[in-house]
């Protein structure tokens, strides 16, 4: 039964990027000919692919990089510290989950201009650093470790950062991986927002520079598909050398009983 409904589902889900293969491999736009893989490395000189790729992982990692830190200390301040408005203050995180991010993208821009940061690295990366989704997963993560270790680890004299850093941390790790796996591929498809913070071809990253390839250079269905399914190979390697810390961090997160706190 389960491979009844399990395996026409995976179908639907397949099918738009075999299309897309499929697409990047035809002569001619609307040819079903025999199939061109000199596509991929035409569509690739064509255009300057390593600048959008190199824009991308920069964004990418120093958003994953700065959102796994914020996460994890706020998580466990939240999780673990018991001071005056926590758990007002937890709640006011979880409000801001239910404002659509696109009513956020005009006062961000505004911020990263008066800055002086609009169409740079920092704008792109400074107002995504924070995660309000990280910080409450890892939170239920954190509530699940048992207390002994921070206990004996307090008796020894060690301080709350110590405590966070080799008591919290080395049993989170698949939580960690997880947070940053679902962080790296959301930024790499990031849309909305690289449209709103670049101006320039140059400061675009992958997702915006395949949209705007159409607009910009003089290239078929096939080199469109080409480059997008060029974008998408680092996504399915990172997931296929991750997904044994991806699917462990998920069952993590996701099961166990809370510890009071």
């Amino acid at each position: 039964m389960a491979y009844a409904v399990g395996l026409p589902l995976a179908g639907v889900m397949v099918a738009p990027f075999l299309y897309m293969v499929a697409t990047a491999l035809m002569s001619e736009p609307d040819s079903l000919g025999h199939p061109v893989p000199e596509n991929f490395a035409a569509a690739l000189v064509a255009l300057p692919f390593g600048r959008f790729l190199v824009n991308s992982v920069i964004l990418s990692l120093a958003v994953v990089a700065g959102q796994v830190l914020t996460s994890a200390t706020a998580a466990y301040a939240f999780a673990r510290l018991r001071f005056p408005g926590r758990d007002r203050m937890f709640l006011g995180y979880l409000c801001a989950l239910l404002v659509p991010a696109i009513v956020l993208v005009i006062p961000r821009f505004l911020l990263i201009d008066a800055l002086g940061w609009a169409d740079s690295y920092q704008g792109l990366i400074s107002t995504q650093l924070v995660s309000v989704t990280g910080i409450f997963l890892l939170r239920q993560f954190f509530r699940t470790l048992p207390r002994d270790l921070e206990d004996a680890a307090r008796l020894e004299g060690a301080g709350e950062w110590t405590i966070f850093w080799r008591v919290i941390v080395p049993p989170s790790r698949p939580a960690l991986a997880m947070l940053a796996l679902l962080g790296f591929a959301d930024q790499w498809r990031s849309f909305v927002w690289p449209l709103a913070a670049t101006r320039s071809s140059a400061m675009q990253p992958l997702e915006l520079a395949i949209a705007n390839l159409q607009g910009t250079y003089d290239l078929s269905w096939s080199f469109q598909m080409a480059t997008a399914v060029a974008a998408v190979i680092p996504l399915m390697v990172l997931y296929f050398i991750a997904q044994r810390w991806f699917i462990r961090g998920i069952e993590m997160t996701g099961t166990g009983n809370s510890v009071p706190t």
